[in-house]
C-alpha cells in the first residue's frame, strides 16, 4: 500500500506562494495609491488591477489543479469541526479570490475605464454599463470583500500557526517546504 502524501505538489506550492504573494501586492498598491495623486496613483490603480485578473487566472488554474490533485486529508486527530472549519475557509478563499476580481473587472467596465494588462495589451471590457454609478455599487462591493479577504487570512494564519506551535503537528509543513517534518 502507497505512503500518503505529506507535502502538496510543487506546483500546488508554486499556486498558493505566487497567489498569497500577489495578494499582498495587492494590499500594498492599494495602500501605495490612496497615499498618493495624480497618474503615479493612477498606475498603482492600474498595477492593482494587472495583478488582479492575474490572480483569477491563477485561481482558476489552482481551481482546476486542485480538482484533478485532491487536498492531503487533514489529520485523523482533528476534531470534526476543525476540518469543516479549515475546508469553509478554503473554500471561502476560492470564492473571493474570484469573486475580488470579477467585481473589479465589471467596476471598470461599468466605468468604461480601459484595462491595460502591466502595459503589454488591452484586456477586454466586461460588456456591463451604467457607468459612474453602477462602478461605485460595485466598487463599495468590491471593498467590502476586501475586508472579507482580510478576515480569512487571518483565520489562515491563525490556523496555521496553531498547528505548528500548539497542535504541532506537520500541517504547516505540507506547505512550507523548508519547516522540517516532525517525528
Amino acid at each position: 500500500m502507497a505512503e500518503p502524501r505529506n507535502r502538496y505538489s510543487a506546483v500546488s506550492l508554486i499556486l498558493h506562494w505566487v497567489i498569497a504573494l500577489a495578494v499582498v501586492a495587492q494590499v500594498l498598491l492599494i495602500m501605495a495609491h490612496d497615499a498618493t495623486e495624480g497618474q503615479i496613483s493612477r498606475e498603482y490603480v492600474n498595477l492593482h488591477k494587472s495583478v488582479g485578473l492575474t490572480i483569477l487566472v491563477l485561481t482558476l488554474v489552482r481551481i482546476g489543479w486542485r480538482l484533478a490533485n485532491p487536498a492531503i486529508p487533514l489529520p485523523d486527530h482533528m476534531p470534526r469541526w476543525q476540518k469543516i472549519f479549515a475546508r469553509v475557509t478554503h473554500v471561502g478563499f476560492y470564492v473571493m479570490l474570484l469573486a475580488m476580481p470579477l467585481v473589479g473587472w465589471a467596476a471598470s467596465s461599468a466605468a468604461g475605464r480601459d484595462i491595460l494588462w502591466f502595459g503589454l495589451f488591452q484586456w477586454p471590457l466586461l460588456p456591463i454599463g451604467g457607468g459612474r454609478e453602477v462602478a461605485r455599487e460595485l466598487m463599495d462591493i468590491h471593498e467590502l470583500g476586501a475586508k472579507v479577504v482580510y478576515i480569512l487570512i487571518f483565520l489562515h494564519l491563525a490556523g496555521a500557526l496553531k498547528h505548528q506551535f500548539v497542535d504541532r503537528d506537520n500541517v504547516l509543513h505540507r506547505m512550507i517546504p523548508f519547516i522540517p517534518r516532525r517525528p
